[in-house]
């Protein structure tokens, strides 16, 4: 069976959820649909409040849709079984400012079932490569932004998971970040390593992503190859395809 007979890694069937109550209620999310295949790379982007960071809370738990339904690898999203497949990195991480690093590679690694003598060999090598060697027992209190965002991305990463969700990619990362994580991310992507990200930076979206999901108002608007994105408009940047496509819809 190829990647694309196999069921899908994640699949969301005519999503809704909704924020607030009475006069004041919202609709977040408007019969939302989408799947993501084994090794796809795929873009989630939109402008703020377009239902970005809800969907991505659906599909890990976070929050019970009020319509719809979202699977991970078959199971409803949320099940244990899922979510231990799942490397997951939201827009704003918080840890505990007195645990070390390391600590925290252990916390979450264990939590992913993976060995204590295999996490002491890793946890070196996976800081190395997310651009913090030899902070492994420094305290997270005195790690800038950056630098928590890279350990988050380590964090991820170190129970070597088979889909990396990922809301708001590099923020917080500096130029040096977005070009390492960037490398790194291309690395996973060529082992196969299934990728599904939301971001406000386009061009890492364009450099990294095969297929990008755009969603405006809580309704997705497109989605579709990169490639075929930018031929239809007659653009050469992702930029300017979001542009377009978010203008034309806010003036229907």
């Amino acid at each position: 069976m190829n990647s694309s007979e196999a069921p899908p890694v994640i699949d969301v069937q005519n999503l809704s959820a909704w924020y607030g109550k009475g006069r004041k209620r919202v609709r977040a999310l408007d019969g939302v649909s989408f799947q993501v295949r084994e090794g796809e790379c795929v873009g989630f982007i939109g402008a703020n409040g377009a239902g970005k960071s809800t969907t991505l809370k659906v599909l890990m738990g976070f929050r019970f849709p009020d319509g719809g339904s979202a699977r991970v690898f078959g199971e409803p999203a949320g099940k244990t079984a899922s979510r231990q497949r799942i490397g997951y990195l939201p827009e704003v991480a918080l840890y505990y400012p007195f645990m070390k690093a390391r600590e925290l590679l252990e916390l979450y690694g264990g939590l992913g079932g993976v060995p204590s003598d295999t996490l002491k060999e890793r946890i070196p090598d996976l800081l190395e490569r997310v651009g913090l060697a030899g902070r492994g027992d420094h305290l997270l209190k005195t790690f800038s932004k950056g630098m928590q965002q890279r350990l988050g991305i380590a964090q991820s990463l170190i129970a070597e998971p088979d889909v990396l969700i990922y809301d708001e990619l590099s923020s917080g990362l500096d130029p040096l970040g977005r070009h390492d994580l960037r490398e790194l991310l291309l690395e996973l992507k060529a082992k196969g390593r299934t990728l599904f990200f939301s971001s406000h930076e386009l061009m890492e979206v364009e450099g990294l992503c095969d297929r990008v999901i755009l969603i405006h108002k809580g309704r997705i608007l497109r989605d579709a190859p990169l490639n075929e994105l930018l031929e239809e408009c007659g653009s050469t940047s992702l930029e300017d395809f979001f542009i377009q496509t978010v203008r034309d819809a806010s003036a229907e």
